[in-house]
């Protein structure tokens, strides 16, 4: 049995100013799961989040409905 690695990415929307996470959506077909990690921590603690929340979470970003 193989195990795919996360490929880690960050936003092009990042403005390179320490506040970023990077996420690791290759895997999310295979696993049903989106990690996120602080991306100033990349051997920390990751959080998985199922597709379904994910995809929610997104387009709640993309609707302003995280508006500060």
């Amino acid at each position: 049995m193989t195990t795919e690695s996360p490929r880690w990415f960050k936003s092009s929307y990042s403005n390179n100013g320490g506040a970023c996470v990077e996420v690791a959506a290759n895997l999310a077909a295979a696993h049903g799961t989106v990690p996120v990690r602080d991306s100033k921590d990349p051997h920390g603690p990751t959080l998985a989040f199922d597709t379904t929340a994910w995809t929610a979470f997104v387009a709640g970003i993309k609707a302003g409905d995280f508006t500060a």
